[in-house]
Parts: C-alpha cells; structure tokens; sequence
C-alpha cells in the first residue's frame, strides 16, 4: 500500500499565514459589528425609557413624572427629595432599589434597559475604591422635564423646566432631550443638569457630560418618542469628579447642541 504524503512544514506555515491574515482583516470588522450592536441596544434603551416616560403622564393627567434625584456638585452629596423617576446613585449603589422603587419601573421591569450594554463601569465606595459589580444605570432624565429646581427656592428661577406633556412647546418636542446617555465618570444621581443661556448668559460649563462610548458618541431620546445617535466633533473626557467643567473651544459647538435641546426660559 502507498502512504499518502503529508503537509511539509512550509506548506504548513503557509496555511497558518493565511489564516492569521484572514483573521487579521475580519476581527476589525467584527469588533465594529461588536460596537455598532451595543450602540443599538443602547437606543433602543432610551426609546424605551421614554415610551415609560409617556405613559406615566397619560395615567397622571398629562403631568410629568417628576425628576427629584440630585446631588451636590461640589461633594456629591445627596440632595434627592420627594419621589422621583429614579433615586438610583449610579455609583455607589449595589442594589436596583433606587430604579425599582422609581415611577417609571411599572411600565417596564426589565432593569437592564436602565443600562447601556456598552458602560463597563463597576459600583464602587464613596472612597473610590472600585468593586466588580456592574453599575445598574447609565441614563439621566433632562432637567428640563419637571426637574428638581422647584425644591430649591434660591435655584428655582434659573433653571425653567415643563410639567406637563402638552406644555412642551419651546424646545419642540422633537428637539427637547428627555434622556441623556451620560458619561460613567460623569454620572452619580439620575437628573442630568446644564446651564440656560436666558440666566447663566456665556457660561460654557458642563454640569453632567454624555456618554462617548459609543464611537465618540451618545444616544439620547425626546419628548416626541424618538431617539438618535450623536456624533461628537470633541471626545468627552471627564477631568473632575464632582465640580462644573469648562468647555474649550474646540468643544463648544457639541456644548451648544446640547443647551439647545434644553429648556431656555419660562
């Protein structure tokens, strides 16, 4: 009987460059696929999240779901009050009793459309130190949609906000930003809080930053219902933890974007 000969080792290593440059020009590919699905999940978080949204002010006499969870820029101390959308501290809470407990949750219990498939960020101590426990939210609700200034006398007047469905009128409602996709280095409470032009004038400073995890991008939905995916000419970086952030130049036409899709005056 003849032996059928085999693979030299030069027809081997052949093989094996083939395969290793095959594998080269498709795993980019699919890591964009990667990202690109998570990107879509995550929108199709905040559309969720604001079908919720919409169906709390239909039960509720076209009001609001009230926005009351915040916390001090400076310490990041609590200042929530009343009942809210959400009492979730994104960073610090290992329970989802903040979201369970939240106004929105009976419209929808699935906990994981509070969180963006993409957001890797973990729960850690109010020292910093980082555990492995996944964070349970990575969204914000606009200031501008019954927003928690009106518990604050002194703030009150400077930060207008709409409490009811109909009264959206300026933004249009295709325009004004219900959920924010927020930065994980950025979020800790659940309003997402910007300064107006009509009462802080220039101030180019942001209070919370979105996301850029998705490309250097974030999603975000309106008060019609829809949601898009934002391309950001700057990447997002977060350099203080708990205080006001200046915005460069180079960043400032992503900042006016976002004042734009918030409630300027009353």
């Amino acid at each position: 009987m003849r032996r059928r000969p085999g693979f030299t080792l030069i027809e081997l290593l052949v093989v094996i460059t083939i395969i290793a440059l095959l594998a080269a020009m498709l795993l980019p590919s699919l890591a964009r696929a990667k990202t690109r699905a998570a990107s879509i999940a995550c929108l199709n978080n905040v559309k969720q999240l604001s079908a919720c949204w919409h169906l709390y002010a239909l039960d509720n006499k076209d009001f609001l779901p009230p926005n009351n969870s915040v916390a001090d820029l400076n310490s990041g101390t609590s200042l929530a009050a009343g009942g809210s959308w959400c009492t979730n501290y994104a960073r610090y809470d290992a329970e989802p009793d903040g979201i369970k407990n939240g106004l929105l949750f009976q419209y929808n219990t699935s906990l994981g459309i509070y969180r963006c498939p993409a957001d890797r960020s973990t729960v850690e101590t109010p020292a910093g130190v980082k555990l492995t426990q996944p964070r349970w939210r990575s969204y914000n609700m606009s200031q501008s949609v019954n927003g928690w200034p009106e518990l604050a006398p002194s703030i009150a007047p400077y930060l207008p906000t709409f409490k009811k469905l109909t009264e959206i009128a300026n933004p249009h409602p295709t325009q004004l930003i219900v959920f924010v996709d927020v930065h994980e280095d950025s979020i800790f409470d659940s309003l997402f809080g910007m300064p107006t032009r009509q009462y802080w004038g220039d101030t180019r400073a942001w209070w919370d930053i979105p996301a850029n995890r998705h490309s250097q991008g974030a999603n975000m939905s309106f008060a019609d219902g829809h949601a898009e995916f934002w391309k950001w000419r700057y990447p997002k970086v977060v350099r203080s933890r708990f205080a006001a952030q200046l915005v460069p130049d180079e960043e400032l036409p992503d900042y006016r974007r976002m004042q734009a899709g918030f409630r300027q005056e009353f």
